[in-house]
């Protein structure tokens, strides 16, 4: 999995960051949370692709959360997308699409396809779902869960030669969790020649929140967790006061919750370019802290379950 992040400040556009959205990309497919904004600007520049298989999920209607989403619809459309783009979110926001296509009477060239959110899983896929839990904002927030079920265990090719496999189709019937049969007549089953399953990738995105058991307890274990980080403790009160959390309650988050790692997002428009206030009072709480950073892109590889590779790279905007 690859995730993008397109904006990562709070509110009102920033000098140095844009409104907040992220799209993680896996095997194609495209899933973008939240369009603040500039997104659809930032998400061209990244090379992302017009005409993917893609699904939008916005965490909840607090504008710079969602502004960008007829821009963007209207873009793609322009751009000439056929394939259907599915759009997830409180059920208010179908409202507000509905309406806006109505009396702006834009044509959108390919299926647009709305689903309201509840709790619970919204997209269960083959190798993958989604799901949505409520977290506390000052108006309702939907968090999502990206999380790949578990893959196959590594095939061994001694295993499959010892047992009389030859190479070719049977070999790959194996590693997709299929019987074969061998030449002479031999009865071969997946588990005589994988390893124990492999557990997927998980990230979590919570949107605007203040502290919450339910974050914790949904990202168990998470190799992501994008977390609010609005503000530094000293400004604590300004964060229960608008529904935001600190960069230190996002850091005990992810302790409890025993993630790999931690990215700070969300941050409030009173900070310039320098965040590091923000990241040292994450990381005495939490080690494995970042910054997001507006054109950052992050590949995530898992060879092992307990093992997890990142690589970052800057996108030139």
């Amino acid at each position: 999995m690859e995730v993008f992040f397109l904006g990562t400040n709070a509110s009102t556009p920033h000098k140095y960051r844009f409104l907040p959205s992220i799209v993680v990309r896996r095997k194609g497919k495209l899933f973008m949370f939240d369009c603040g904004e500039g997104a659809q600007y930032r998400f061209l520049r990244s090379g992302l692709g017009v005409n993917k298989d893609m699904k939008i999920f916005i965490t909840h209607m607090h504008g710079d959360h969602y502004f960008g989403l007829p821009g963007l619809i209207q873009t793609l459309a322009l751009l000439g997308r056929t394939k259907p783009l599915y759009i997830f979110g409180p059920k208010t926001l179908g409202d507000v699409l509905e309406n806006f296509l109505e009396k702006t009477g834009i044509k959108v060239s390919y299926p647009l396809h709305f689903a309201p959110v509840e709790e619970g899983t919204i997209v269960n896929e083959k190798e993958y779902s989604i799901k949505a839990f409520l977290v506390s904002h000052t108006i309702t927030n939907f968090a999502y869960v990206i999380e790949e079920k578990n893959r196959p265990g590594r095939f061994s090719r001694e295993k499959a030669e010892k047992l009389g496999v030859p190479r070719g189709r049977l070999w790959k019937k194996l590693q997709q969790g299929y019987p074969v049969k061998t030449p002479t007549g031999r009865i071969v089953k997946p588990e005589d020649v994988l390893g124990p399953p492999r557990e997927g990738i998980k990230i979590v995105y919570t949107g605007d929140t203040r502290f919450s058991e339910k974050i914790i307890e949904h990202s168990h274990k998470a190799d992501i967790l994008i977390h609010d980080s609005t503000f530094e403790d000293k400004l604590k009160e300004d964060a229960i006061d608008s529904g935001h959390s600190t960069a230190s309650e996002a850091a005990e988050t992810a302790r409890r919750a025993q993630v790999r790692f931690l990215f700070l997002f969300h941050y409030s428009s009173r900070y310039s370019e320098d965040l590091v206030n923000l990241l040292r009072e994450a990381r005495e709480i939490f080690h494995r802290t970042f910054l997001s950073v507006d054109g950052m892109n992050v590949e995530i590889r898992k060879p092992e379950s307990n093992k997890i590779i990142l690589l970052f790279k800057k996108l030139k905007y």
